[in-house]
């Protein structure tokens, strides 16, 4: 599998928006564009990985960035396990500006006693609100950890307000 990849400023700090044949397959947020490359090149250690110019890509990204209630419309490619997959679909399907618990999600994809692996599903989510796993909160409503930092989830949740 090729993948191209391209960083870039963004309102959450930098971006790393990488492409498969089949569509948008990372979206990594961070301080620091070459520990993203990294974090890249370890979630595809198969793949031939090289940095591209996406312009128009990494314009819609950061477009979708700034305002994601407005959603991205891109094709996805999403690698993960099966369990994975059926959570990233589960959290695609909550609304923008709307939260869900942990175990509401393990409950929605049939397996109500994997709060915990929802948890790590979310972690391992390669495509950064694209995946909306900010809006997965503790069943108490208390923001949980976050891949990308509980700053930038806060900052997501705010932005979807808008």
């Amino acid at each position: 599998m090729n993948i191209h990849f391209s960083t870039a400023p963004c309102v959450l700090g930098i971006a790393l928006v990488a492409k498969s044949e089949r569509g948008l397959c990372a979206l990594l947020l961070g301080d620091d564009a070459m520990t993203l490359a990294e974090d890249l090149r370890q979630r595809f250690p198969q793949a031939d990985v090289r940095e591209a110019p996406l312009e128009s890509l990494v314009s819609q990204v950061a477009t979708f960035l700034a305002a994601p209630a407005a959603g991205l419309s891109v094709s996805l490619d999403l690698h993960g396990s099966e369990f994975q997959k059926k959570v990233w679909k589960a959290l695609q399907e909550i609304p923008a500006g709307s939260t869900e618990s942990y175990g509401a999600i393990a409950q929605r994809i049939g397996a109500p006693q994997s709060a915990k692996e929802v948890g790590e599903a979310c972690a391992a989510n390669p495509l950064a609100v694209a995946v909306p796993c900010h809006r997965v909160v503790r069943k108490d409503g208390g923001l949980a950890g976050y891949r990308w930092g509980v700053r930038r989830k806060r900052a997501l949740l705010e932005l979807e307000k808008r």
